[in-house]
């Protein structure tokens, strides 16, 4: 009898997750993907980043080019007084734009090291450095004028004024991008593992230095 019994009862029927268990263990899978793939889209979207200032560099880099060759023609075909530039004070001017070269470097390792004070003090001091440059061509723009080196006096003045004045909207706009950076590192933004638009800025920042030592030693010293 007992035998008859047990065999009209049902098969055990597997045990099988619950309605709430299957999209939990679904979350959790897809939580580990998303983990292991967030590093590389976001180094692949760094490199495109860099990529894409480097080309934007790039294409500067000739047009500055451009204009040191028609700067070099028009001294040869129609000499200005050249004697009127101020070396002393542009070396100086250099200096002041090359140390604000080594500040950014410094802004960007107190940022990899997680030191926010270091890396505002550094970045005020490359927002300084960067004004007082301007300052300085300003400067040197107002005492050309009373010696009668003008825009408009010839084809030589012409593209001294084209070349430095064109490097120098080039060096306000850094201004800005490092004054932006500045605030929003104050405000608490950035760190070791978020700081890839500090990275571009000194990509950009050390390009404009570079060009003005080239400038420097074409337009002023030779």
């Amino acid at each position: 009898m007992a035998q008859e019994i047990a065999s009209n009862l049902p098969a055990s029927v597997p045990h099988e997750p619950s309605a709430a268990a299957v999209p939990a263990a679904h979350s959790e899978v897809h939580g580990h993907a998303d983990a292991h793939a967030k590093p590389g889209f976001h180094l692949f979207k760094l490199e495109g980043l860099k990529l894409a200032i480097l080309l934007f560099i790039g294409s500067e880099v000739m047009f500055f080019s451009v204009l040191i060759a028609t700067n070099m023609m028009a001294r040869w075909k129609d000499p200005g007084p050249h004697e009127v530039l101020n070396i002393p004070l542009t070396a100086l001017n250099t200096f002041v734009l090359l140390t604000s070269s080594f500040t950014v470097v410094w802004a960007i390792g107190g940022i990899v090291t997680n030191n926010r004070k270091r890396y505002l003090r550094a970045m005020a001091a490359s927002i300084l450095f960067g004004a007082l440059f301007v300052g300085i061509q300003a400067f040197e723009y107002t005492n050309l004028s009373h010696e009668g080196f003008v825009l408009s006096a010839n084809l030589y003045t012409s593209s001294f004024f084209a070349l430095t004045g064109f490097h120098g909207s080039h060096v306000i706009i850094g201004l800005i991008w490092l004054t932006r950076l500045f605030i929003k590192g104050f405000n608490g933004h950035y760190s070791a593992q978020d700081y890839d638009e500090i990275e571009l800025a000194g990509l950009y920042w050390h390009f404009v230095d570079i060009i003005w030592v080239f400038l420097f030693v074409i337009v002023y010293l030779i």
